[in-house]
């Protein structure tokens, strides 16, 4: 086990290097430009790599991470987050100053009307069904936003793009397919009703993991954002989006508490380190997380700093993870576990630790 201060974040490289090569390779096969979403990793040096295995630029939620990739040399950066007024200068002087190619996302026509003369690049946001942001495709307001957006009033009218978060509540991958099969309905879809009203489509970008992962066709799409499956989690596990092999990042805690005949024992990590996303409750058992190696062991409650590790019964723990003993623990949310930490410990498969990597995790 690594020799490591607990609680630690590691990032298994091996891993995550076949993730971001498969994924732009099925990006390649569908048809589409890749742009990942890093709010998952929020780490520059991950960036690159994707960058470098093909993509076309990167996703951003906050503003922070726009700046640091800008920085970093990310020539294309999408905010995709709806904007508000207020924020409007900010991208803006983002954009002057870095010479970057910023696009932001809105779903609000005054906000549309807000956007005249900034020199921004803009998609409108589409509800596709996550029900969540962004415009009905199929009420007038929708067009109304677009025909704002279209005059191009300083400037850029990009295209649509939506979110299907709500491939993240399916059961397995057909049921992924289906939602991603209504998505891309969806937009392709919406993308022909604005035409026919003379408004210009330039580009559709779709997106989310589990729907990129078991998407058969994007036929009419030119963009997909994905960010999760550069480590994916428990919760993509148990939804069928991947294997546990193909999990990037695990906490290494240690135990800490393990008293004499009982059916659990505490480690350092607790909400602090892992989130309290309690997982995919429509599959699988109830957990805060799963324990690598050890299915018969389940992560129950956590409170701030501690992880309350339990077994069906005493027996199963007689014997095993006395206290000061690592063990590593599969987040049910990666990109929430990430910004807890404030660097990766970056190992190889058999090489330990051969880097730390700084985590963009600022506000």
């Amino acid at each position: 086990m690594y020799d490591l201060e607990t609680p630690a974040l590691l990032l298994h490289l091996d891993v995550v290097e076949r993730n971001v090569k498969q994924m732009a390779e099925r990006a390649t096969r569908l048809g589409v430009a890749l742009r990942p979403h890093a709010k998952t990793h929020k780490c520059v040096e991950l960036g690159r790599r994707q960058l470098a295995a093909g993509a076309r630029g990167l996703t951003v939620s906050t503003t922070v991470e726009a700046e640091v990739f800008a920085r970093a040399g990310v020539r294309d950066i999408t905010w995709a987050f709806p904007i508000e007024p207020g924020h409007i200068p900010h991208m803006r002087q983002l954009a002057q100053a870095s010479g970057v190619t910023v696009r932001v996302v809105v779903d609000d026509l005054d906000t549309a009307r807000a956007l005249a003369g900034s020199g921004l690049h803009v998609w409108l946001k589409v509800d596709c069904g996550n029900h969540r942001a962004g415009v009905d495709p199929a009420a007038p307001y929708g067009l109304e936003v677009a025909r704002e957006l279209a005059r191009e009033r300083g400037l850029t009218f990009d295209g649509i793009l939506s979110h299907s978060g709500h491939a993240y509540r399916t059961n397995n991958k057909q049921e992924a397919a289906q939602v991603a099969e209504q998505e891309r309905g969806v937009m392709v879809g919406f993308a022909e009703r604005l035409r026919e009203e003379s408004i210009p489509v330039r580009e559709i970008s779709v997106g989310s993991t589990p729907a990129m992962a078991a998407v058969e066709r994007l036929d009419g799409v030119t963009e997909a954002r994905p960010g999760n499956y550069v480590f994916y989690d428990r919760t993509m596990v148990l939804i069928g989006c991947c294997a546990p092999e193909d999990v990037g990042v695990t906490v290494l805690a240690s135990v800490v508490s393990h008293q004499p005949g009982a059916s659990h024992f505490v480690v350092d990590a607790g909400a602090l380190e892992l989130s309290k996303d309690p997982g995919p409750a429509h599959v699988g058992p109830a957990a805060m997380g799963a324990v690598r190696g050890a299915p018969e062991l389940v992560v129950a409650t956590l409170s701030q700093e501690h992880g309350l590790i339990r077994a069906a019964s005493p027996a199963v723990l007689e014997g095993r993870f006395n206290v000061g003993e690592r063990l590593e623990i599969v987040p049910n949310h990666s990109c929430l576990t990430v910004p807890n930490f404030d660097e990766y410990h970056v190992v190889r498969d058999g090489g330990g630790v051969v880097d730390r990597w700084k985590i963009e995790r600022g506000r």
